[in-house]
């Protein structure tokens, strides 16, 4: 029986969907996980999604959809980490094409479940921002979760909505969700983290490190992102809550009036106009940002020392842990150095790391 996940944001819901299928349904019935491939900068220097003519090797399922195998390869400048999930992960990755807005992602939905007659069909948002109304002062990316819940209330077969760990992507305090989150499904657990243990050492989703990381034990405030948004990471954050679908879509006003919309450029002004931005805007401009920036080479003795400074200043504020991307972006250092930062930090401190996060440990 074949089940299918919509993963809302792309990018790290991708990762989790994976996980969360494993420890919801077993590895009995295979995945299919509808994702954007929508990536951060550092991996995708291009703004916004990928389509599938910015891709060699996808494999058609429907007249609508494509999947990304594992051989499929993006094509420069572009870049995507759906064919190594498709590698690494037992599952088939299919992609969500937003250029024709929510009215064409309802019909891609609507063929590849017309294809595969799947035994469940569960939209999932890591974070919960999928349940913002659109004026909260913390939200960030909310284009990409209306587009696909506006898809998902139009399918016309049972969507599940869940939530992932509330709040954990830094966007909506997770107070600020509780009278709309359901039932807890699922209470994930260290060993439901090992379905995707190998992947979360290269992917640089955050809200996906921290739920997997709350799931192992982790507790503290986490600093993540460019800002250092503080993460209270606690004992309900590795719960999945069911979410009603008629309450998401009545609190998220840019879902309702994104519904009809035939291509990105329209979803994008709607965002504007009822969120006062959108992310891919967002995108474009610190895109042109990273592109200003010089070349760095990391310099051991340079980087303990500006990582001494940092972790002193962040224990001020209480902070207990911090991502790799946000240690990279606090030191001045260019995203594609993150993985060379990482390998350098916990090569010199391995008693700090505690995957996938830094932990910032007392001063002596």
């Amino acid at each position: 029986m074949t089940r299918l996940i919509v993963a809302a944001g792309g990018g790290g819901d991708a990762v989790a969907a994976a996980m969360i299928h494993a420890a919801l349904y077993g590895d009995d019935d295979p995945a299919v996980i509808l994702t954007y491939a929508w990536d951060r900068l550092l991996i995708d220097p291009l703004p916004g999604p990928r389509r599938p003519a910015d891709f060699t090797g996808l494999e058609r399922l429907t007249p609508d959809v494509w999947s990304v195998p594992a051989q499929a390869r993006p094509i420069e400048p572009a870049g995507s980490t759906l064919p190594r999930l498709a590698a690494e992960l037992p599952a088939t990755f299919a992609l969500l094409d937003p250029y024709k807005g929510a009215m064409g992602l309802a019909r891609q939905l609507e063929s590849l479940v017309d294809h595969l007659q799947p035994a469940s069909i569960d939209l999932l948002d890591v974070g919960g921002d999928i349940l913002a109304q659109g004026d909260e002062p913390t939200l960030k990316s909310p284009l990409a979760d209306a587009l696909t819940l506006a898809a998902c209330c139009q399918l016309n077969a049972p969507v599940r909505l869940l939530v992932a760990g509330p709040g954990l992507d830094g966007e909506l305090p997770p107070e600020a969700l509780t009278s709309a989150l359901g039932s807890v499904v699922h209470m994930l657990t260290a060993e439901d983290t090992a379905a995707i243990s190998a992947v979360l050492e290269w992917h640089p989703s955050e809200a996906t490190g921290l739920l997997a990381a709350t799931a192992r034990g982790v507790r503290g405030t986490c600093e993540i992102r460019d800002a250092g948004l503080p993460v209270l990471l606690t004992d309900e954050s590795p719960a999945v809550h069911e979410v009603d679908m008629d309450a998401a879509l009545s609190r998220n006003r840019l879902t309702r009036v994104i519904m009809s919309t035939a291509d990105l450029d329209e979803a994008e002004a709607y965002s504007r106009e009822v969120c006062g931005y959108s992310e891919i805007d967002y995108e474009r401009n610190k895109a042109v940002w990273l592109n200003e920036q010089q070349p760095t080479n990391l310099h051991p003795t340079t980087i303990r020392r500006q990582l001494d400074q940092f972790e002193a200043e962040v224990r001020t504020r209480g902070v207990t842990h911090t991502t790799f991307r946000r240690i990279t972006e606090a030191l001045g250092l260019k995203g594609g150095k993150r993985d060379e930062l990482r390998q350098l930090l916990i090569a010199s401190r391995p008693e700090q790391y505690e995957a996938p996060l830094w932990r910032i440990v007392d001063e002596v």
